[in-house]
């Protein structure tokens, strides 16, 4: 009987101080949420970094670049067209031969479009959109918001009483359409070599060639391809394509009965060396490479 009365005590011992275990754990679980429910937490929670409002940059306002725009209505009638035959004293001839190109040609939107010798001035010849010997498409040498300068054909005057170098003028270029030029014919008459170059691609078509002599030299510098023709009746070409370039002869007013004395391209058995009136003779695998290049291609020609 003792021993059972020991142990129920210890028993009550046990049950009295877990009791007591509980009521602390609640307690303490009751004063965390008063304290929590306070605003006052256990831990500071770290405080956000702002984020900074970026504001868009303001569009900037476009600046014209070069000459200022001229909107004149002109009228073109009585004026010179720019053509292959063309002589026209008031335009001025290539005064940077071995400059830079922009890689755009320009090429009327209308039937016709005003020619400038300068920005500025009056209005001194007209530019078709369409020739038979076209010449129509241009390659810009200078390019502006409200103007373009081309290389044109056509000259400024005969050999025999002036400059007949490559003819250059000015445009609006709100009378004209811009597009990408993708080539560059590369001449060099001291290494013998012709390649047509893409950017960074460089294709070799001619090791060797045929061009003018002495009395009648090649026409170094800028130009540009005006035309491609086949002229059956132009025995030594065989048959192949004729590239016309813009430049004409420094020596010649006229050639074989007639009044422009045009360089070209062309195919011909003998085709070496100095030999020419100043065309440039190929074989017929770069004659109809050269062919086979837009119209307005550039064109640079060096000693």
């Amino acid at each position: 009987m003792a021993t059972t009365r020991a142990q129920t005590r210890r028993k009550a011992g046990w049950i009295a101080l877990a009791v007591a275990g509980i009521v602390v754990a609640t307690a303490l679980v009751i004063v965390w949420v008063v304290a929590s429910s306070s605003g006052e937490p256990l831990a500071a929670a770290p405080s956000p970094t702002p984020t900074a409002t970026v504001e868009p940059a303001p569009t900037p306002t476009p600046t014209l670049v070069g000459p200022a725009a001229d909107t004149t209505d002109y009228d073109l009638a009585g004026l010179p067209e720019i053509t292959v035959f063309a002589i026209v004293p008031e335009l001025p001839v290539d005064d940077d031969p071995f400059g830079d190109l922009t890689n755009v040609a320009a090429r009327a939107k209308d039937a016709a479009v005003p020619v400038f010798a300068e920005p500025g001035g009056a209005a001194v010849a007209s530019l078709p959109r369409d020739y038979y010997y076209d010449g129509t498409v241009v390659p810009v040498i200078e390019q502006y918001d409200a103007w373009v300068k081309v290389m044109l054909v056509g000259r400024q005057a005969y050999p025999s009483g002036g400059n007949s170098g490559q003819l250059t003028g000015w445009l609006r270029t709100q009378d004209v359409e811009l597009t990408p030029q993708e080539a560059v014919i590369e001449v060099s008459l001291g290494d013998r070599t012709i390649d047509i170059v893409r950017g960074e691609n460089r294709q070799r078509i001619a090791a060797d060639f045929g061009s003018g002599v002495e009395a009648t030299p090649t026409p170094l510098g800028r130009s540009f391809i005006m035309t491609v023709r086949t002229e059956p009746t132009f025995a030594y070409t065989r048959g192949n394509p004729i590239t016309y370039l813009s430049v004409q002869s420094a020596t010649l007013d006229g050639f074989d009965g007639g009044d422009v004395a045009v360089t070209a391209f062309h195919y011909h058995d003998t085709r070496s060396g100095r030999v020419s009136n100043g065309c440039l003779r190929v074989d017929e695998a770069a004659a109809h490479a050269l062919a086979a290049l837009p119209f307005g291609t550039p064109v640079i020609i060096r000693e």
